[in-house]
């Protein structure tokens, strides 16, 4: 039995520490000694600043109190210093602050990069029933939001969070030092309150946000689904259908983001109550402080100092842990996405391709696509170096699963596919793929140029070799003719060029990467009559001396195959040659006999 298409994560649960942890080898990177020195340096101006933020109200009580009655002297010189020294510690604070960014910055756009790759790379890796399963702009949506909220929890997490705790708790210390226990305790219930109520209200708004997430993706696939169906919108005139089911994804996204809007005004609001509660408490008790004589004006404007200090970060609290929690939903969606295991592996020990005839054998195959889905039972042939063979068969027989599996994109479920004598599960998925050359029914192209899509089939391919590769395809006549040339753009999956012409496009590019084993995959079927003569005899010349298997609906189309294979339901029917199965008069010929109907009826 298959392995389910998308496996639990193992962060599916679990604590969010254990996915900040993940992140924390891609800042300190072993082979990056100059990166984790920057990392130190980041933390040493951290400290340096939190620092001079916390002296800085110390600087601004001795300039109001040396503005008292003294000498003649230090009435001027005195106040004059305090002063400089307070507007010093300000301004070293934040330079301090903006330089520690500076520093950091090479650290974290490297670990995010390292990330980013890291998933790109997973992604490829995963299986086609993977892909087949997820929606592309869904999908897309779930690696950008991680990438983001990577970096937001890098730059806030780490140098506003915890540096905020620690001030907070340094603070409250010089509370009680500084001015005693009642001035300790009303801060510390003010922050306590404070923390409370933006932690519950932020957990109501991050569920919230998960319903304006989930309404924003659905509008994202909706609008990219139909973009990519610009066509299909056009022949069906549903231009106001495709309207009202995008209106209908963003009117639930507009429910929610209205709700997120109000929550964060009733956040705000409930925010500056509790500290406008706390600030007028502490100066209430300094003022009777002040005019008993046990404190000085200093001191009165030291505790306001020290409140309004810590009321910025706090002013944040609410927005940045809101960020957070959300950060970490998307981060643990993205670590899912990399935690789930590919169906495809490469074996321990698995060794390289390698090609004497390219010899093709297909013994007792079965395959499943899932354990209500039987595709293939029981499938056997051979193919030998230089041969041909043809699939036919009606639609859904599994004629394109035999692809697939040649080509491992799936596993068999039973049997042996060999090459050579060489069973392809143990074989690097790497050097099997660089054998097999594949013109497929439908040619999707890179949105780029035609010389770059032609280049592809040959890593480092020079402009010679993909002009040669056109002439050989018969369409450098064409690209010649465009006003750019090779470097015309072909459109988002090559919609600037007609059937024929990708089909030419990806005929050139398979000749460029000159497999010794050739697939072709209905390359024809959607073709008109004379564009699929041309490109068939393109595909013969291209088929010389190589091992050709042809999966077709068409039946003109291989009847010079060396045997066709039949067929029916997953099971293979009929086999022979076009001659020797036409004079059996069984479901080959009945197809062929219905087809040639057809064909005289246009």
């Amino acid at each position: 039995m298959r392995r389910s298409l998308r496996r639990r994560s193992s962060t599916e649960g679990s604590p969010d520490l254990q996915i900040i942890a993940r992140v924390a080898p891609d800042l300190w990177p072993r082979e990056r000694s100059d990166l984790r020195l920057r990392v130190v340096i980041a933390l040493i101006l951290l400290v340096l600043a939190k620092v001079s933020t916390i002296v800085t109200p110390f600087f601004y009580r001795a300039a109001v109190d040396s503005l008292a009655p003294a000498t003649a002297e230090l009435a001027v010189v005195t106040p004059v210093m305090m002063v400089v020294a307070y507007g010093f510690a300000r301004l070293m604070g934040t330079v301090l602050q903006q330089l520690r960014d500076v520093v950091f910055a090479r650290v974290g756009q490297h670990a995010l990069r390292r990330l980013a790759l890291r998933c790109f790379t997973h992604i490829h890796q995963l299986s086609l029933a993977y892909h087949i399963s997820r929606r592309t702009g869904a999908l897309s949506r779930i690696v950008d939001r991680g990438i983001k909220a990577i970096d937001f929890l890098l730059r806030f997490l780490i140098f506003n969070i915890v540096p905020l705790i620690i001030e907070l708790i340094i603070v409250a210390v010089i509370f009680w030092v500084e001015f005693g226990f009642w001035y300790f305790a009303v801060l510390l219930a003010t922050i306590g309150v404070y923390t409370l109520f933006t932690f519950w209200v932020t957990e109501w708004r991050v569920k919230i946000r998960i319903r304006m997430n989930e309404q924003d993706q659905d509008a994202h696939q909706k609008a990219v689904d139909s973009l990519l169906n610009y066509e299909t919108v056009k022949y069906f005139g549903a231009e106001e259908r495709e309207a009202a089911r995008y209106d209908g994804a963003m009117r639930g996204y507009q429910a929610a983001a209205i709700k997120t809007a109000t929550s964060l005004g009733l956040l705000n609001a409930g925010q500056a109550l509790i500290i406008v509660a706390g600030l007028v408490a502490v100066m209430v008790m300094t003022a009777y402080e002040v005019q008993a004589g046990t404190m000085t004006v200093g001191s009165f404007v030291m505790v306001n100092a020290f409140v309004i200090q810590i009321t910025v970060p706090l002013n944040f609290l609410g927005t940045v842990y809101r960020e957070i929690r959300q950060s970490l939903i998307d981060m643990r969606e993205m670590y899912g996405l990399m935690d789930d295991a590919p169906d495809v592996t490469d074996a321990p020990d698995a060794k390289p391709l390698l090609v004497n005839e390219g010899h093709v054998t297909f013994r007792n195959v079965d395959f499943d696509y899932g354990p209500d889905r039987p595709t293939l039972r029981d499938v056997s042939f051979e193919v030998p170096g230089g041969g041909s063979l043809a699939v036919v068969g009606p639609s859904g027989a599994g004629k394109s699963t035999i692809f697939r599996l040649i080509f491992r994109l799936y596993d068999i479920t039973g049997g042996v596919v060999e090459i050579d004598g060489q069973d392809i599960r143990g074989l690097t998925q790497a050097s099997l793929r660089a054998a097999i050359g594949v013109v497929p029914q439908d040619t999707v192209l890179f949105n780029d140029t035609i010389g770059y899509n032609i280049a592809y089939g040959h890593e480092g391919a020079g402009r010679d070799e993909v002009i040669a590769a056109a002439k050989a395809a018969r369409i450098h006549d064409f690209i010649e003719s465009l006003p750019n040339g090779y470097d015309t753009q072909v459109g988002e999956r090559g919609l600037k060029l007609s059937g024929g012409e990708k089909q030419r496009v990806a005929i050139a590019r398979t000749i460029l990467k000159d497999p010794p084993i050739l697939i072709l995959d209905e390359a024809t079927s959607a073709l008109d009559t004379p564009t699929e003569r041309q490109i068939q005899a393109e595909l013969k010349r291209l088929s010389k001396n190589r091992t050709v298997l042809m999966i077709a609906h068409r039946l003109s189309t291989v009847v010079d195959a060396d045997e066709i294979v039949v067929l029916d339901q997953g099971r293979m029917v009929e086999r022979g040659t076009h001659a020797a199965l036409l004079a059996e008069g069984g479901q080959y010929a009945k197809m062929w006999e219905r087809q040639e109907r057809e064909a005289a009826e246009v």
